[in-house]
């Protein structure tokens, strides 16, 4: 029986998909893992452009408690630090872990395998080198997360970071969004991990 996988995020995730259609995947990286996988998964993708873990939690239940995976990717951190820079509206390490613990003390998390994925950037703007410390107290949080429940983490901040070998806008134009071989490059790490498990 294939496994059912649910992906929930930010606009990475989510990569266009028409949200008024269930089976999309958009364009992205979860397409990529849904057309490698094949028959062996049922994808389901309920990633939100712009979210950021608070718009998370507004709709957990109503996009995510009642999907019933066997594994639940969560994708989320970028927006919490992006908006500091753009719209000048931080959400602090504490705020982010906090409302992150809440998703996680869940039971559609306790009953799933958990992959968590880090949060990346490659910057490609000199201010946005002042950005990765923001980036940096959001990647702890997932990852210290990760570990006390016993989910998976995709290292992706640092598999991009090398892949970008000097040229991050190859990935990710806006040292965010990733390109087509970014987005391939997304998928890779999440399958290894996932085979892994």
């Amino acid at each position: 029986m294939p496994e059912r996988l649910v992906f929930v995020g930010d606009s990475i995730t989510d990569s266009h998909r028409d949200r008024s259609e269930a089976s999309s995947l958009g364009d992205g990286f979860v397409r990529i893992i849904a057309n490698d996988l094949g028959d062996d998964a049922t994808v389901v993708n309920v990633g939100i452009s712009g979210n950021r873990a608070v718009d998370l939690a507004a709709r957990w239940d109503r996009d995510v408690a009642g999907t019933s995976p066997d594994v639940l990717t969560i994708y989320i951190g970028v927006n919490d630090m992006w908006r500091r820079f753009d719209r000048d509206d931080e959400t602090t390490a504490a705020a982010f872990e906090s409302t992150v613990r809440g998703l996680v003390d869940t039971d559609v998390v306790r009953s799933s395998r958990v992959i968590f994925v880090e949060p990346y950037l490659l910057p490609v703007r000199e201010e946005q080198n002042g950005w990765l410390d923001d980036l940096d107290g959001k990647r702890d949080v997932i990852a210290r997360i990760a570990r006390e429940i016993g989910a998976d983490l995709v290292p992706l901040h640092g598999i991009l970071t090398r892949a970008a070998n000097g040229d991050p806008a190859a990935l990710a134009p806006d040292g965010v969004h990733p390109s087509d071989r970014g987005a391939r490059l997304i998928a890779d790490a999440w399958l290894e991990v996932y085979r892994a498990g």
